[in-house]
């Protein structure tokens, strides 16, 4: 399993067994980088330790524990936490500040705790093998030692092909979970599991009240606070510099603590965000790298990333963030980055259209769905669409920001589904029934979108090649001023972010501040019209996916994409990922296979 995952931690890899329990280590190190090895123990060595991430209030907590007499044996983050589970057993993990996934082995209590960080930023993998529990930060290094084989997980191939990502405790893999973020594990000596959660979201309505200036000054020091803390760091450390203000704050925060390496990748074309990223670096004075991709590079790298996502994720943007970390990876050995302040923030455009629908959101729900039947069998016309969706309940209309297979779910596979995504939302719509649409949207992203696709991505992309991404919207101090700004003041008609953009308009370049979000815009839909459509198709017959995608209609989209009768470009990724991921994982390659067998 260790070796399995040499790319995560490369510069150190310890073992320490004492029946019943064994761990395994792969150390990127960050922080005291000579002297904190893992596992780690408290004083008398009755508890073990072995921790991925980083802890960033590890040195105010520190101080707090050596005034209560314990005593450290390194300098590094992680070992706060086997004086905290001293001091305060379990909940000591509502002290900590920081991206996480950790074990802990009591053996005066015989029992093993399990933890994730709220967001999610860190991976957690476990399953139950026989009379083993198994856990990892990879389901590929936990199927290597699985007794049983590993197969599709049917529920999670039908929430992929609508998601685009597999959501929630499942995994793709049947017999393999997920931690969810903010819970705990224990599992007791007679192999009893209890998993509770000690952290969520926010479902309380806005309560504070603060003028427009003191909400800005109150984001721009729990920001600052936030860069300071993440770029603690025993060895190189630099920022990733999009066209975008996300990365634009927290690189120009970055900057103003010191020099900084700064790190872009763009397109061949007209979509090529290098072209604003250099003119911003330039401006902050960053010393700057960048990288061009082309079609070419694009799919040479598509398979070497799909296997390093370990789960199938299809997000194009996945392939060009995988060669930005290679970059980034021969210069530091830490960045920051963006993620997490459209979550946080309301940054998606979607999150206006609660705004754009109001005109005809106050008719009852009764006159809605008669008026929803009505436009049902009705023609396309102008404005038919933005009935559609007014009439729809918001939690039918919104599933989170990938939505692939919708109504042809079922002519796209060989499996006969009765899972529904709205079956697995309608639990987290029923706990903000309360709250305006806009937060509801963000309670669905925040708890399936956010850990599913943004930070599995960029978890295993970046340390596919030994990189800690850290993350400093995600900070749970930043949270707490995020969830009490008014909506109004976040997602206005003409733009989102809006107080963040305020915030810090004094520090963020003109030509960004104002800049529509774009992510990483691949141009994947021109590439499918070509011969990649052909060679996409062709791969996707030749994996040996028969029994779950139905390889006829899979041959229909790309000849309906290539003829230009629709865009069906996302749908064949979704197709593609899948089909790769499950040669690599689970079939067996059937290359005497050709596309005009199966016509």
């Amino acid at each position: 399993m260790n070796e399995r995952m040499h790319h995560r931690g490369p510069d150190d890899d310890q073992v320490w067994v004492k029946q019943p329990v064994g761990f395994g280590f792969r150390r990127l190190a960050i922080i005291d980088t000579e002297g904190a090895i893992q596992p780690l123990k408290n004083e008398d060595g009755t508890l073990r330790l072995v921790c991925n991430g980083e802890i960033y209030n590890y040195r105010s907590l520190r101080l707090d524990l050596e005034a209560k007499g314990h005593q450290f044996a390194t300098n590094g983050d992680a070992e706060v936490i086997v004086h905290l589970y001293e001091e305060y057993g379990s909940d000591f993990v509502k002290e900590l500040r920081g991206m996480f996934a950790f074990l802990l082995w009591d053996d005066e209590n015989e029992v093993l705790v399990a933890g994730r960080d709220a967001f999610g930023i860190k991976p957690l993998l476990y399953t139950r093998d026989g009379e083993r529990m198994l856990f990892s930060s990879e389901a590929s290094s936990l199927a290597t030692v699985m007794e049983s084989d590993v197969q599709v997980n049917h529920k999670s191939l039908s929430h992929y092909l609508t998601l685009q990502y597999v959501p929630g405790v499942e995994t793709m893999a049947t017999g393999i979970n997920s931690l969810k973020p903010g819970h705990l594990m224990h599992v007791q000596r007679d192999g009893s599991v209890s998993i509770e959660s000690y952290w969520q979201p926010c479902t309380q309505k806005e309560t504070a009240s603060y003028t427009s200036e003191q909400w800005k000054e109150r984001i721009r020091t729990v920001m600052e606070s936030s860069v300071s803390l993440h770029m603690q760091s025993d060895v190189p450390i630099g920022s990733f510099l999009s066209s975008g203000i996300d990365s634009t704050i927290i690189t120009a925060l970055m900057r103003e603590l010191g020099p900084l390496h700064t790190f872009s990748v763009g397109f061949e074309g007209e979509q090529n965000e290098c072209v604003v990223a250099r003119k911003t670096a330039k401006m902050l004075g960053t010393h700057h790298h960048e990288r061009i991709i082309g079609e070419e590079e694009f799919f040479q790298l598509a398979e070497e990333v799909i296997q390093k996502l370990d789960e199938p994720v299809a997000d194009p943007s996945a392939v060009p963030l995988y060669a930005l970390c290679e970059m980034a990876s021969r210069e530091v050995t830490v960045v920051l980055s963006g993620e997490g302040a459209d979550e946080l923030f309301a940054g998606y455009r979607i999150y206006q259209e609660p705004t754009a629908l109001s005109k005809v959101d106050w008719l009852p729900g009764v006159m809605k769905r008669s008026v929803q039947k009505v436009l049902s069998h009705l023609p396309a016309f102008y404005g038919k669409n933005y009935l559609t969706r007014a009439m729809t309940p918001i939690e039918q209309r919104f599933v989170g920001n990938a939505k692939i297979f919708t109504d042809d779910k079922e002519s796209s596979t060989n499996v006969c589904f009765h899972h529904k995504i709205e079956d697995l939302l309608a639990p987290y719509y029923e706990q903000v029934t309360h709250l305006n649409p806009v937060r509801q949207m963000q309670y669905i992203d925040q708890n399936f979108w956010l850990p599913g696709d943004i930070l599995a991505k960029a978890d295993r992309m970046s340390m596919a090649h030994s990189l800690e991404l850290r993350v400093p919207f995600l900070d749970k101090e930043v949270y707490d001023v995020a969830k009490t700004i008014p909506t109004e003041l976040l997602v206005t008609k003409q733009t989102t972010k809006a107080l963040l953009r305020e915030a810090f308009a004094d520090l963020v370049p003109d030509h960004v501040l104002h800049r529509p979000k774009l992510g990483f815009p691949v141009p994947l839909r021109d590439w499918l019209r070509g011969s990649r459509g052909e060679q996409c198709l062709e791969r996707i017959y030749r994996a040996g996916v028969g029994d779950y995608v139905n390889l006829t209609y899979a041959k229909q989209l790309v000849e309906e994409h290539q003829a230009s009768l629709a865009d069906h470009s996302r749908k064949i990724w979704v197709l593609y990922v899948f089909a790769v991921w499950y040669e690599q994982n689970i079939g067996v390659r059937q290359s005497d296979v050709s596309v005009e067998q199966f016509v």
